[in-house]
């Protein structure tokens, strides 16, 4: 899942469970991120708005749905890119594809409650919501167990092309606010869920997630320093 050298210093070698359980609680955490970023009602990240703007385009399916419909999509993707180089263990991805599919309808209802008037206070919300998502991606880069369709499509026409990561996976997520905003022009009056809020998504989860990186390394660098000072006075 590490893309980059400095995403390497952060992964976690230890006990498979512990992995899992990290992974798992990083995709919780991700898809509160995403329900909190939609009750802002701001704009959202361009992979959310469009399966949002599906579920006004045929309501019966719930955004986790239309989620995992994308990301079997991107499966597929992978696999006409990838041709021999696509193996069956690439169908653990949809394991969890899944689980954040459920988690995403989870959090949708759980704070479906949640709604500000304030333009403020839904600011406010978008950037504790962009906190969240940041760091449940952190958590699952820690892991560095199973990639989402999404990311291992976007890591096989990395490996394909010779493009950089970053540009191949910006200029994916473009692609995904252009079809948003197509579907919502064509058959929604406008395009929906794209507002100051999408590019702020764009901007603030990165910078979190260097945050994150940041304040891990500070605070391994502390615990190994706090150790070697242990063991230094217990030699005396």
């Amino acid at each position: 899942m590490a893309h980059h050298a400095r995403e390497a210093e952060v992964i976690d070698t230890g006990s498979l469970t512990r992995r899992w359980i990290t992974y798992v609680v990083g995709i919780y955490i991700l898809t509160l991120g995403i329900s909190l970023a939609i009750r802002a009602g701001i704009g959202i990240s361009p992979q959310s708005s469009l399966t949002r703007t599906m579920t006004l385009v045929y309501p019966p399916l719930s955004q986790g749905t239309y989620n995992f419909m994308l990301e079997l999509l991107m499966l597929l993707l992978t696999y006409l890119v990838a041709r021999k180089d696509f193996t069956v263990k690439n169908f653990a991805a949809l394991i969890p594809a899944f689980v954040l599919a459920s988690c995403l309808d989870l959090n949708l209802l759980l704070t479906k409650s949640i709604g500000f008037q304030d333009y403020y206070m839904k600011f406010l919300l978008l950037v504790f919501a962009d906190a969240l998502l940041g760091f449940g991606l952190f958590l699952m880069i820690r892991a560095n167990l199973v990639l989402m369709p999404i990311d291992m499509f976007v890591n096989t026409l990395f490996k394909r092309t010779g493009f950089k990561w970053g540009d191949i996976k910006t200029s994916f997520d473009c692609t995904l606010l252009v079809i948003s905003a197509a579907i919502g022009f064509a058959l929604l009056g406008g395009p929906k869920f794209i507002r100051e809020g999408t590019f702020m998504n764009a901007i603030l989860v990165g910078q979190y997630i260097k945050l994150y990186f940041f304040l891990f390394q500070k605070a391994k660098v502390a615990v190994s320093s706090y150790q070697q000072r242990s063991l230094e006075h217990r030699s005396y």
